[in-house]
Protein backbone atom coordinates (compact mmCIF):
# COMPACT_ATOMS: atom_id res chain seq x y z
CA UNK A 1 0.00 0.00 0.00
CA UNK A 2 1.45 3.82 -0.86
CA UNK A 3 1.76 5.77 2.21
CA UNK A 4 0.34 8.42 0.32
CA UNK A 5 -3.07 6.60 0.76
CA UNK A 6 -6.11 7.63 2.54
CA UNK A 7 -6.92 5.48 5.28
CA UNK A 8 -10.00 5.91 7.69
CA UNK A 9 -9.26 5.76 11.78
CA UNK A 10 -12.63 4.88 13.45
CA UNK A 11 -13.36 3.99 16.75
CA UNK A 12 -15.62 1.05 16.73
CA UNK A 13 -18.37 -0.16 18.97
CA UNK A 14 -15.86 -2.64 20.88
CA UNK A 15 -14.53 0.30 21.90
CA UNK A 16 -10.92 -0.30 20.01
CA UNK A 17 -9.41 1.89 17.20
CA UNK A 18 -9.03 0.62 13.61
CA UNK A 19 -7.22 1.65 10.91
CA UNK A 20 -8.02 0.48 7.45
CA UNK A 21 -8.87 1.20 4.08
CA UNK A 22 -11.82 3.82 3.22
CA UNK A 23 -15.30 1.87 3.37
CA UNK A 24 -13.62 -1.35 4.25
CA UNK A 25 -15.69 -4.55 5.98
CA UNK A 26 -12.52 -6.59 6.31
CA UNK A 27 -9.72 -7.04 8.12
CA UNK A 28 -8.29 -4.01 9.72
CA UNK A 29 -4.79 -2.95 9.07
CA UNK A 30 -4.59 -2.04 12.94
CA UNK A 31 -6.23 -2.60 16.09
CA UNK A 32 -5.58 -0.45 19.12
CA UNK A 33 -7.26 -1.61 21.86
CA UNK A 34 -7.02 -0.59 25.76
CA UNK A 35 -7.31 -2.62 28.81
CA UNK A 36 -10.28 -2.21 30.84
CA UNK A 37 -8.04 0.06 33.38
CA UNK A 38 -5.70 2.06 30.86
CA UNK A 39 -8.94 3.09 29.08
CA UNK A 40 -10.33 4.23 32.98
CA UNK A 41 -6.99 6.16 33.58
CA UNK A 42 -7.35 7.76 29.97
CA UNK A 43 -11.31 8.59 29.83
CA UNK A 44 -11.65 10.94 27.13
CA UNK A 45 -7.91 10.75 26.11
CA UNK A 46 -8.18 7.57 24.60
CA UNK A 47 -9.13 8.84 20.89
CA UNK A 48 -5.65 11.40 21.49
CA UNK A 49 -3.59 8.22 22.28
CA UNK A 50 -4.46 6.15 19.72
CA UNK A 51 -4.13 9.25 17.25
CA UNK A 52 -0.67 9.44 18.73
CA UNK A 53 0.35 5.92 18.37
CA UNK A 54 -1.00 5.57 14.63
CA UNK A 55 0.80 9.03 13.55
CA UNK A 56 4.22 7.04 15.02
CA UNK A 57 3.68 4.25 13.62
CA UNK A 58 3.03 5.61 10.07
CA UNK A 59 6.12 8.04 10.27
CA UNK A 60 8.07 4.95 11.68
CA UNK A 61 7.06 2.92 8.27
CA UNK A 62 7.62 6.05 6.11
CA UNK A 63 11.08 6.32 7.42
CA UNK A 64 12.04 2.69 7.27
CA UNK A 65 10.84 3.41 3.07
CA UNK A 66 12.60 6.67 3.13
CA UNK A 67 9.66 8.79 2.58
CA UNK A 68 7.88 11.40 4.76
CA UNK A 69 4.50 10.93 5.34
CA UNK A 70 1.92 13.59 5.05
CA UNK A 71 -0.70 12.89 8.04
CA UNK A 72 -3.83 14.84 8.32
CA UNK A 73 -6.32 13.93 10.84
CA UNK A 74 -9.99 15.54 9.89
CA UNK A 75 -13.11 15.35 11.81
CA UNK A 76 -16.03 13.38 11.55
CA UNK A 77 -18.04 13.33 8.28
CA UNK A 78 -21.60 13.78 10.33
CA UNK A 79 -22.12 13.66 13.77
CA UNK A 80 -23.16 9.87 13.84
CA UNK A 81 -19.47 9.00 12.79
CA UNK A 82 -16.13 9.11 14.75
CA UNK A 83 -13.96 8.61 11.40
CA UNK A 84 -10.39 10.07 11.24
CA UNK A 85 -8.86 10.35 8.04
Amino acid sequence: MPLTAVLEFVEVAQGEFVLRQPGSEGEPLVRIRFSEESAAWLAEGRLHVAKAMVEAGMRAAAELSGDEPELEFVGPRDESSRILH
